[in-house]
């Protein structure tokens, strides 16, 4: 494998390793391994940006990419909801809805895919475009999605003062709460424009 050819497909793909070593460092009481979950998670999320920007400069650009990067985004959220309703820090209605709303997307977008659709570019109205693959919607997301993960992870970090740790909570659930609604909402142009990929 050419690697400088391909490296923002292994960026894609290893930053869910990243988010897998920082979501296993959450299952140990210790201060030192919380830290290092908050940097890894942090890690984890700037790779998202940097497999973009790699598929750029490089020319990479490829439907396996916006695939790779998809399923990397998907994962990793994924699995941040569960392991934090797992751990108690949420209810478990955020990965249900996480999980449910990434398959059906995801599955009308790969009928997209066999059409020579790129999954964002099955999009054809405006409205849709702007929520789907606009930069605003994007990056707003992005901030709500990373802020909340991390912000409650510090906020359980095992020894914080209650002074800190308490309102470093509730500012996380409001940005989970803000991240999961925006989680929704991006994923309503996909399933209101599916008609026209089943004419055939």
């Amino acid at each position: 494998m050419d690697l400088k050819k391909n490296s923002a497909n292994i960026v894609s793909i290893t930053r869910i390793f990243v988010a897998f070593a920082s979501l296993g460092l959450l299952f140990i009481n210790n201060q030192c391994a919380y830290i290092w979950a908050i940097s890894l998670a942090i890690i984890a999320f700037s790779m998202d940006a940097a497999d973009g920007y790699l598929a750029r400069k490089f020319g990479q650009a490829s439907q396996l990419g916006a695939v790779l990067d998809i399923m990397g985004d998907r994962i990793i959220e994924a699995i941040y909801w569960i392991a934090f309703s797992t751990l108690g820090w949420l209810p478990v209605i955020f990965p249900i809805i996480c999980v449910t709303r990434a398959y059906i997307t995801d599955n009308i977008r790969s009928i997209a895919l066999t059409k020579g659709m790129t999954p964002f570019g099955m999009q054809s109205t405006e409205w849709g475009k702007y929520i789907c693959a606009s930069k605003f919607m994007k990056t707003t997301y992005a901030v709500a999605k990373v802020a909340a993960f991390v912000i409650l992870i510090f906020a359980h970090t095992p020894n914080l003062a209650e002074n800190i740790a308490n309102p470093a909570n509730m500012t996380g659930i409001i940005l989970a709460w803000v991240a999961i609604i925006f989680c929704v909402v991006r994923g309503i142009p996909v399933v209101a424009e599916c008609g026209k990929l089943f004419k055939d």
